[in-house]
């Protein structure tokens, strides 16, 4: 197999974009829009977490003990790896590499910490960060998913306003103030950049 390696060292013809915001932001929405785009492998994530009601193991995520992923940190399995809101989270390298080299684009939904992580590993890497329209339209997102405590929902709300301190770090930037309209620029950065 004949790979093409670019300058900055990354092998393959694909192309990796990475969506990030905050909780509540609506990226894992965005991003479940994108996953019939032709061309495109969706990287599901490791996660330290329970599932949620309407969550499937290996479809949204795959859910491991924080024993499980802390082997498999030590066993570099991770392209990046965070904690965020008390939880790990990990995206496989071995998936991301193999859709890389064989030309597809990957997309991922991690975190502000792992995008940044990946950034320094793909320099290439398109980050899109998506924006909630406000704190208290986040908020009122957070409270509606009902699958979180007080406590959870306010160590959330701290982080995202971190995490919003990023956004002038990404590539591009979403207010999701209007779904179907954020899927259209979103889907247009993706055709666009990945071409």
């Amino acid at each position: 197999m004949n790979l093409r390696r670019s300058k900055s060292g990354e092998t393959g013809g694909g192309r990796l974009f990475v969506i990030s915001g905050p909780s509540g932001s609506g990226k894992t929405t965005l991003v479940a829009r994108m996953k019939d785009l032709p061309g495109f492998f969706y990287s599901v994530s490791v996660t330290s977490r329970p599932s949620r009601p309407n969550e499937r193991e290996g479809k949204d995520y795959y859910f491991v003990t924080r024993g499980h992923f802390e082997k498999m940190v030590s066993q570099d399995t991770f392209a990046e790896h965070a904690c965020v809101a008390g939880n790990l989270y990990g995206t496989p390298k071995q998936p991301l590499h193999e859709a890389l080299a064989a030309g597809r684009n990957a997309l991922v939904d991690i975190d502000v910490q792992g995008a940044m992580q990946i950034k320094e590993k793909f320099p290439r890497a398109v980050l899109v960060f998506i924006e909630p329209p406000s704190m208290d339209v986040l908020e009122s997102r957070l409270r509606g998913r009902g699958t979180e405590s007080q406590e959870a929902i306010e160590r959330r709300l701290a982080l995202a306003k971190r995490e919003m301190e990023y956004a002038g770090q990404y590539d591009y930037r979403i207010v999701n103030d209007d779904l179907e309209r954020a899927v259209r620029e979103l889907r247009d950065i993706l055709l666009s950049e990945g071409n």
